[in-house]
């Protein structure tokens, strides 16, 4: 049977959504779990690409994202790693704990804010287990002959899921960077000098992503790629804008709203039965996002590029407001 088709980001309340059985679970380190997941009649699955990320919708009313770190070309599974957080807010615990052999999960997706761009050269760098998506991404890059190198950096080398596997098959491209064993990673050597017609792209935990920023911002625009896995710290002039009254018109839906300081767009509008889906409710995910027709956002997410907030064309309504006293949604 055939998959149904992949929607774009923005088409929102028309992914796909079923229920998939854990086909087979693995342990690769202490603290991660690799799940692959497949359709209980071996339907096909919907094709993704690289740094692709799916929602598992878990029984204790918890959604979550994990990205998924297969072969984009095995439509009959997808396969996440997810790590004991151990702070975990109920999401990875349950996954550890729930989700063995022969259980079902509710999944919704795939989605891709993270995707991987074409470029003659790639220096990738991942943090714990932000090598997930990367993983999918050096596979990908190798098969179509690119050149690339991995700059990849855990608590412990016992800690670091795919580490011995990438090492072995691929010793000249990829660095491993044990914190216990090396410090930090060398962020500085990495990225120091600009390199013509190269990429860069990182995934992994906040204090690794903003030093990223740091370093590469004598490098050209558009050229570091990250994905978070939490918000983004908001900067004073981003909370300025940001209007405290304003009115959200949803033009399909032929309603207008009024949205105070304490309220969420989002949470109007699912308070009002306006068709739109939400998952992290913290501007990680893109699972809301929202085409602008008319206004101009105040854009306080994790997932959009700075040319993309520019454009004003798609907002994250879960945590974006208004900079203007209008905004029209294609909704």
């Amino acid at each position: 049977m055939s998959a149904p088709a992949v929607t774009a980001p923005s088409a929102n309340v028309h992914e796909f959504t079923t229920e998939l059985t854990v086909r087979q679970r693995s342990t690769p380190v202490e603290g991660v779990v690799v799940l692959d997941l497949a359709h209980p009649a071996d339907e096909e699955l919907p094709r993704w690409g690289p740094g692709a990320h799916i929602d598992l919708m878990l029984d204790d009313g918890v959604t979550r994202q994990y990205s998924l770190c297969g072969d984009p070309r095995d439509a009959g599974v997808w396969r996440i790693g997810v790590l004991l957080e151990t702070h975990s807010r109920g999401g990875s615990q349950y996954v550890h704990e729930k989700l063995h052999e022969g259980a079902t999960v509710r999944v919704r997706g795939p989605r891709n804010h993270f995707p991987l761009v074409d470029a003659l050269h790639y220096k990738f760098v991942a943090g714990g287990i932000g090598i997930t998506p990367i993983s999918a991404m050096i596979e990908a890059v190798q098969r179509a002959g690119g050149d690339w190198t991995l700059l990849y950096g855990g608590r412990t080398r016992a800690s670091m899921a795919f580490a011995e596997d990438l090492a072995e098959r691929y010793p000249s491209r990829v660095t491993l960077w044990p914190q216990d064993e090396r410090g930090l990673l060398d962020l500085k050597s990495l990225l120091e000098k600009p390199q013509d017609n190269t990429l860069v792209y990182c995934c992994g935990p906040e204090p690794l992503l903003a030093a990223m920023e740091q370093q590469c911002a004598h490098w050209p625009s558009g050229v570091l790629h990250i994905e978070r896995f939490a918000p983004r710290a908001q900067s004073a002039e981003e909370t300025a804008e940001a209007l405290d009254h304003f009115e959200v018109v949803c033009q399909r839906s032929g309603a207008s709203f009024e949205i105070g300081p304490e309220q969420s767009v989002l949470e109007v509008l699912e308070e009002s039965d306006i068709p739109i889906l939400g998952s992290c409710y913290e501007g990680v995910c893109g699972t809301c996002e929202a085409k602008v027709l008319e206004g101009i956002p105040a854009h306080r997410d994790s997932v959009l590029t700075d040319a993309e907030r520019a454009s004003c064309e798609v907002m994250m309504p879960c945590v974006s407001r208004s900079r203007t006293e209008r905004l029209v949604l294609d909704l």
